[in-house]
Formats: structure tokens, sequence, C-alpha cells
């Protein structure tokens, strides 16, 4: 069978899902989380239940199944409006040099206004989230794969991509006030931005793109809104199967193989490539472990000191993007004020909802959880001073002070001081310096090539 035939045939299935899928809205059918309506609607494949499944009031968990049946379905539709009209699934791509043939303009015009910047530190990710209709990952994906010309060069099908691609999007939990699909597609766009570094642009391979932009969207899949020391004191299967070592990093690389394996898209290449492409997305994804912190900061800070990066070289090109992964991971305080502040009440949301659930059970409370006594100001200024300036100074040196790395430590630097200014009774204010406060618009210094 042809590679039309397949996508012909492809995009049939599609359509076919769609019409199943309108007919189960239509019928209120409220067996949707066990139905095989395509990728989208399939149930989630984390390796374990929910941390707080056995403890909701079943009116609840009614609640939540409905409210997720509602948005697998939404997406799904969303899905298949993105994959089945278009061009490529046809067969006809386009000519025009860099067109965006894997979006259709008339559906998704302002997510395609929206990408043609999507190189910029200011790109409001949660804008670009809702235009996608909660498929952000999936499309900036897809989006940057054409642009770097990875699908042609590690000759991908497009179909497995697809169907990758919806399987990590959907096994982010999007209950997660933080730990969300959006959380890594703003983590892969950072990503993005730091691989257009001149410092390290002209240095990468195909290779390191494709990893670099494949662990950012993948490094927190299945993420369950609960830390390590939660995992290891309620005594999970997961902290004892990992020996209470990386153990979220390491279930989510787990996660990642299980669902490059399951849709087959390094199915094509010899095995002891797809095995290096696996094993080096485990060191990428590993090294956002928080409790490595230090050890990958003093590996930096050395090898800056000594002047003795060789980004000629292969294992030097990969330090440097588990720490571009760490600066992404970590980079919500180097945003302008309006994305910034979002997903700092985000993270402490998740915080508290951990701690809620740890003084339920009468656990003792972990750091930064006790919504009584961890403020959103002191938590963010702690984790600023402690975590992030002094990673992102050692990227400041090793780009040279580039435009992107000084735009990012001045807004990093009016951050931390609006936070400071949050202690006093009136609520913290956007930087009166910051250009791009809005978190939607370009200002000066933001546009960075």
């Amino acid at each position: 069978m042809s590679c039309l035939m397949v996508e012909r045939c492809a995009a049939v299935s599609f359509e076919r899902q769609e019409q199943n899928a309108i007919q189960v809205l239509m019928l209120g059918d409220g067996r949707l989380s066990a139905g095989h309506a395509g990728v989208l609607l399939a149930e989630r494949r984390g390796s374990y239940p929910l941390i707080n499944l056995r403890i909701l009031n079943t009116s609840a968990q009614q609640g939540e199944v409905e409210s997720g049946n509602r948005r697998k379905v939404k997406r799904l539709l969303s899905f298949q409006r993105y994959c089945q009209p278009s061009r490529l699934l046809r067969g006809l791509v386009p000519h025009t040099p860099g067109s965006l043939h894997l979006l259709d303009e008339d559906y998704l015009g302002q997510a395609v206004h929206m990408l043609s910047k999507v190189g910029t530190w200011n790109f409001d990710i949660f804008l670009f989230d809702r235009l996608t209709n909660g498929n952000s990952l999936v499309t900036l994906m897809c989006h940057l794969f054409n642009v770097y010309g990875l699908i042609h060069h590690f000759q991908l099908d497009m179909v497995k991509l697809h169907r990758f691609l919806g399987l990590v999007q959907e096994d982010y939990h999007t209950q997660n006030p933080y730990h969300n699909a959006v959380h890594a597609a703003d983590v892969t766009q950072a990503m993005y931005c730091y691989l257009k570094e001149p410092k390290l642009a002209e240095q990468l391979s195909p290779l390191d793109v494709f990893l670099g932009l494949m662990a950012a969207a993948a490094h927190d899949v299945d993420h369950p809104g609960v830390n390590q020391p939660f995992l290891i004191k309620t005594r999970h299967h997961l902290a004892s199967l990992y020996q209470n070592t990386s153990v979220l990093e390491s279930h989510h690389w787990r996660s990642t193989v299980g669902m490059l394996r399951e849709s087959g898209l390094l199915s094509h290449l010899p095995a002891d490539v797809s095995q290096n492409i696996e094993q080096q997305l485990r060191s990428l994804i590993l090294a956002t472990d928080i409790s490595r912190q230090n050890e990958f900061l003093l590996t930096f800070r050395d090898h800056l000191d000594n002047q003795d990066l060789d980004l000629q070289r292969a294992p030097h090109r990969h330090f440097i993007l588990q720490i571009a992964l760490k600066c992404a991971d970590v980079c919500n305080p180097c945003r302008v004020w309006g994305l910034s502040r979002q997903w700092s009440e985000r993270v402490c949301e998740e915080f508290y909802r951990q701690g809620d659930l740890e003084r339920k059970f009468d656990l003792d409370i972990s750091p930064l959880c006790n919504q009584q006594a961890d403020s959103v100001p002191a938590i963010q200024i702690g984790f600023i001073s402690f975590i992030v300036e002094p990673l992102f100074e050692e990227w400041h040196r090793f780009t040279e002070s580039s435009p992107l790395s000084r735009t990012m430590m001045g807004h990093l630097h009016r951050n931390k001081a609006s936070w400071r200014e949050a202690h006093t009774p009136s609520e913290p204010h956007p930087p009166s310096e910051d250009p791009g406060r809005g978190g939607g618009e370009e200002g000066e210094g933001e546009d960075i090539p």
C-alpha cells in the first residue's frame, strides 16, 4: 500500500472517529473512558492510578469523570479537525517553501500567526493553548519538527508521529494546576528559544535537536501532581521500583519509551539507533531532577571557569542540552510578569493541594506545601534565589550575554523585586520597566530572533 493510500485511509479513519464521537455526545454515553474512538479518547496510559483517587467522594469522582470525558471528546474533535483536513494527510503537500502544511489556515489562523512568532520570548502559551483547543503541545511539536526538517531527516511516518504526540499530550493530567500539557508546551517553546542561541545553534546536529525537543515535550509526562518525598513517605510502588532515586523522572522516561514503542515512531530505525535515542532521552529527562541541581550547576560552572567546553564533541553538546532543558523547566520567573505570575500561582496551588492531602492523612506537611505558612511570594523569592538565579547566571555566561539572555535576566530581577513588594498588604504589581507585562504583546527587547 502506498504512503498516499495510507494517509488517505488515516484521514477517513479520523472522519469516522469524529462521527462516532459526535454520536456519543448526542447519546450522553457514560462509557467514554473505556471507548476506542481514537488516540485521544483512550484511557490514560499511566502505570499507576491517580494519587488521590481512593479518597475522593463518589459524587466528586462522578463529576471528574464527566468533566474528563467532555474534555477528551472536545480534544478529539479538535485534534481531528486539525489532522483530517490537513493537506499532508490528503497527500497534497504544498509547494510553498516554509509553509505550515501541518496546520490549516482557515481553522487555526490565529494559531498560525502565533507560530510565526514562536521564537520570541514573550510567546503566550496560555493563549496558544486556547487557540488550539487544548492541543498546544501536539501543534507546537509538529510545527517545530517541520521547521527543523526532522520529519524528512529521520523519515518519520506522519500517522505514527501524530499518534505518539497524541499519547504524550493525553498522558499529562489536566487536573494538575502546573504539571500538565501546557507546562510541557511552555518548556518545549523555551527549549526552542535556547536551541536557537547563536552559541549553540550552529553546532547542533539534527539528532541533538530531535532529542532536545522530545525530552522537553515528555519530561513530565504522567506526573501525578505530588512530589517524590510524598511518594516515598506513602510507600508508593514507584518509589520502591526506582529505589527512592529520581522516582518521578525515571517514570517520565519509562512512560515516554513505552509510548515511543506503542506508536512505532522509531520502529523503522536500526535497533541500535533507537536504543541510543531512548538512552539519551533518559539522560536528558533525569537531568530535570531538582535534587541534582547542585551537581549539574557545579559541573557547568567548572566548564565555564576552565573554558573547556567543546561543542564539536557529542558528550559536551549533550551536557549543554541537559543544562538547556533544566533552564527551560524552571524558566517561568524569567518570563514577562503577566506569564510568570500565572505559573507561580499554578505551581503553588499544586503544592497546596499536596499539603491538604498530607494534612488529611495526618502526614508531615512537606516544605512549601502549607498554605497557611507558605505564601506565594515567599515561595517564589526562595525559588528564584536558590534555584533559578544561580543557574541562569551561568547560562548567561555560556551564551556570552546574548540578547535573549539579557532579556531573561532583566525579567528575572524585576519579577523577584515584584514578589518582594508583595510582602506588603498590597498586591504585587507588574514591574514598571517590564515592556511585556501583559504577556501577550511584544515590546522592546522581546522579539528575539
